[in-house]
């Protein structure tokens, strides 16, 4: 294979690169680090501004002379659509290039209701959240879904768990509507990828663990998401423990730890011991109160989720394990317990310096994660070069016609 140099690589969408990382942020510099000649560089700059994606910056430093025009990634050029859909919550958003939030929205909404009324719900509110944004700003849509993800077409499997997504390819059902690249992951990967870019960059191995109505964790193996052959890595929520007295899974087995230290489990077991509780926060005014039949509930279902992560730890030896979801965040002898039973039984090299913390961004770290997942993809060398050939043909179609 011959030898591809720098000039080689310097494609519009890889000058865009360098100009969002900083490396190269004035003309002067991009022809420093690729080599281009003067021209080249004027080119490729000139297309990127064409397409909003640079601004022009005067206010550089000068060290004598005329101070040079500083090349900024534009964040307000365009804007994706986010939702990150949980079993029970979900917030839907629109966020600029950067990945910050403009606007958003939270609900209150059963996913069980299918995707029929789920995904026109999702996309009547970006349309309201756009308010007067033209559509021709929308650069992509990224979403998080509570259920296993075929990642590479948008696929929802989940047969038994959200039986009526089962084989669902959502991606062309948006794009009727919001003609763009539209990414689909699961829901704890997506949140995986929003700690871990924006609490923990420099970090190469993490695991998210969402506590909450389900269980589910999302894992950064050498600096990016791990989603196995088809996007089933990570549901450790199915993986048994052991003496859960045979409670049946919504998977079909049995004594999975979903089944038996859940949000949706502790409630179960609370109200079978006659305790009143609807929701979590139930739970968590008897734990302030000091019930101890509560307290003690709360932490069996620590050392049960404890049980699986020890092995997770073993097998991925992560430098962080990130606890989420409404249960991490309200149960502080929950945490307690998962931390005794992962550092007594995973082995002394695994958790010689693994930190377990809890999540930094909350319910935050979803449409973080999903608009990184689609920024990432639409704003790549590659794609933003695809999207500048597509556009130049429509020109030189217009102008011949």
């Amino acid at each position: 294979m011959p030898r591809r140099t720098a000039a080689t690589l310097a494609t519009s969408g890889e000058v865009l690169r360098l100009i969002r990382t900083g490396e190269a942020v004035t003309r002067a510099d991009l022809g420093r680090v690729t080599g281009l000649s003067r021209p080249a560089v004027q080119l490729r700059v000139g297309e990127l501004l064409e397409r909003g994606l640079v601004v022009e910056r005067d206010d550089a430093p000068s060290t004598g002379g005329r101070p040079p025009v500083r090349l900024e990634f534009n964040a307000s050029g365009g804007v994706v659509l986010v939702a990150a859909l949980g079993a029970s919550r979900t917030r839907v958003a629109v966020c600029d290039l950067a990945g910050r939030e403009l606007e958003g929205r939270d609900f209150a909404m059963d996913v069980e209701q299918g995707p029929d009324v789920v995904l026109p719900l999702l996309m009547d509110t970006w349309d309201e959240l756009l308010g007067g944004r033209p559509r021709s700003m929308i650069r992509g849509v990224g979403m998080g879904v509570p259920a296993t993800v075929e990642f590479a077409h948008g696929r929802t499997e989940s047969a038994r768990v959200m039986a009526s997504w089962t084989g669902v390819v959502i991606p062309p059902i948006i794009r009727e509507r919001f003609p763009v690249p539209v990414l689909v992951d699961n829901d704890v990967n997506v949140l995986a990828i929003g700690e871990h870019r924006g609490t923990y960059p420099d970090l190469d191995d993490l695991m998210f663990v969402k506590i909450s109505t389900r269980i589910g964790a999302g894992v950064i193996a050498g600096g990016g998401i791990l989603r196995g052959a088809l996007g089933a890595a990570g549901e450790i929520g199915h993986i048994p423990v052991l003496d859960g007295g045979g409670v049946l899974c919504r998977c079909g087995n049995t004594d999975c730890v979903d089944s038996v230290a859940s949000g949706t489990a502790l409630l179960r077991d609370l109200r079978a011991k006659g305790k009143d509780v609807k929701t979590i926060a139930d739970v968590t005014a008897l734990v302030r109160a000091g019930d101890a039949e509560t307290m003690a509930t709360v932490r069996e279902a620590g050392r049960r989720i404890g049980e699986v992560l020890a092995g997770a730890v073993n097998i991925l030896n992560p430098s962080v394990v990130v606890l989420g979801g409404d249960m991490a965040e309200a149960f502080g002898p929950l945490v307690s317990s998962i931390r005794e039973v992962v550092y007594r039984r995973s082995t002394a090299l695994a958790t010689r310096r693994l930190r377990i913390e809890p999540s930094r961004l909350g319910s935050g770290a979803g449409i973080s994660g999903c608009a990184v997942l689609v920024l990432d993809h639409v704003l790549s060398p590659d794609a933003v070069d695809e999207t500048m050939k597509v556009s130049i043909l429509r020109r030189d179609r217009v102008a011949s016609s």
